[in-house]
C-alpha cells in the first residue's frame, strides 16, 4: 500500500512536471513566433522606408537634358563671342568719331556765324557811315532857311512846323451815334448806352420805385415800362428828371439786365434783374447809406434805398408779391 501511494505520487509529480516543462517550451515557441513576426514585420518597415527613399531621390534628381558639349562646339561659341564683343567696341568707337566729328562740325560753323555776325555788323556800321558822307556829299538844294534862329535873336516868334495829317479815328460817328440833336439844333451827347443783355423786366416781377421826401411819397414809377431809366438833370434826355443842384446832368442809371447762373444740378436759370450804375457824378450816389463806385452794375434789392448827390429825397425800389 505504501509502494503504490509512493509511486503514484511520483507520476503525479512527473506527469506535472512534463506538463511545466510542455508549458515552458510552448512560451518559448511563441516568444520566439512573435519575436520573428516582429523582426519581418520590421525589415519590411525598413524596406519600405528604404524604397521611399530610392523613390525620392529618384525624383529630385534633375537629370540634365543637354548632350555633353564637345570642345569643337565651345571653341566656335568662344570665338562667336569675342567676335560679336570685338564689332561693338568697333560700333562704339565709330559712334564716339561720329560724335566727336559733328560736335566739331557745330563748332566751326557756330564759330562761322559768329564771325558772319560779326562781319555783317563792321558792314553795316562802315555802309552808314559811307552813306552818312555820302549824304553829306551829295547832299543839293538850297540850304535850310536860318529865318528862325533870326526870328529868335531878334524877339520874334519862330514859325510853327506844319501839323501831319492824323488818320486815326477821332470817335465822331460814335458821338453822332449816342446822340441827341434838340430843337434848336444843339446836340447832346449821352454819357451812356445799354449793354447787349438789357432786357425788359418780366410781367411776374413788378418793380416799383416809391420817391420820399421826408415822410411823405412824392411819386410812384413803374419801372417795367422800360429797361434803362437815366436819371439827373439834363431834361432832354433823362428819364428820371432830379432838379437839385448837387445833382448832375447825367448822374447815375438803373438798368435792368438779363443774367444767368447755374443750379446745384448744372441747368442754366436766366432772370432779368434791376442794377445801378454811376456815371461818374460830381456828388456821388449812395446805396444805403454807402457810396457806390463809379462805373460798376450794383444789383438792386427789394427795399433797397437810393440818393442822388446832395438831395434829400429817397428812392425806395420795392418788388410786389406775386400771386
Amino acid at each position: 500500500m505504501g509502494d503504490d501511494s509512493y509511486k503514484s505520487a511520483e507520476s503525479a509529480s512527473r506527469r506535472s512536471r512534463h506538463d511545466d516543462d510542455d508549458i515552458k517550451r510552448r512560451r518559448r515557441h511563441d516568444d520566439s513566433a512573435s519575436k520573428g513576426r516582429r523582426d519581418r514585420s520590421r525589415d519590411r518597415d525598413r524596406e519600405r522606408e528604404r524604397k521611399k527613399e530610392r523613390e525620392h531621390r529618384r525624383r529630385s534628381r534633375s537629370p540634365d537634358p543637354r548632350p555633353p558639349r564637345s570642345r569643337s562646339r565651345e571653341r566656335e561659341r568662344q570665338r562667336d563671342r569675342d567676335e560679336h564683343r570685338d564689332r561693338d567696341r568697333g560700333s562704339k568707337r565709330s559712334r564716339s568719331r561720329e560724335r566727336d566729328s559733328t560736335r566739331s562740325s557745330h563748332r566751326q560753323r557756330d564759330k562761322n556765324d559768329r564771325s558772319d555776325r560779326s562781319d555783317k555788323r563792321y558792314d553795316d556800321r562802315y555802309d552808314t557811315k559811307s552813306d552818312a558822307k555820302r549824304g553829306l556829299v551829295k547832299r543839293g538844294g538850297p540850304l535850310p532857311s536860318q529865318d528862325d534862329s533870326f526870328a529868335v535873336v531878334n524877339g520874334e516868334e519862330p514859325m510853327k512846323p506844319v501839323e501831319k495829317p492824323n488818320y486815326g479815328t477821332s470817335g465822331a460817328l460814335a458821338a453822332a451815334s449816342n446822340s441827341v440833336i434838340q430843337a434848336d439844333g444843339t446836340t447832346i451827347t449821352l454819357k451812356y448806352h445799354e449793354p447787349p443783355e438789357a432786357r425788359k423786366p418780366s410781367p411776374r416781377d413788378e418793380w416799383k420805385l416809391f420817391i420820399f421826401k421826408g415822410q411823405d411819397i412824392v411819386d410812384t414809377i413803374d419801372l417795367n415800362a422800360r429797361s434803362c431809366w437815366l436819371v439827373g438833370r439834363e431834361v432832354a434826355v433823362v428819364d428820371l428828371p432830379a432838379e437839385h443842384p448837387s445833382i448832375s446832368k447825367q448822374h447815375a442809371v438803373i438798368q435792368f439786365r438779363y443774367t444767368e447762373k447755374r443750379n446745384e444740378f448744372g441747368d442754366k436759370i436766366g432772370r432779368v434783374k434791376p442794377y445801378l450804375i454811376d456815371l461818374e457824378s460830381a456828388n456821388g450816389t449812395l446805396l444805403n447809406g454807402e457810396k457806390v463806385p463809379e462805373s460798376r452794375y450794383l444789383e438792386l434789392r427789394n427795399k433797397d434805398m437810393v440818393r442822388f448827390g446832395s438831395s434829400t429825397r429817397e428812392y425806395v425800389f420795392m418788388l410786389a408779391p406775386k400771386k
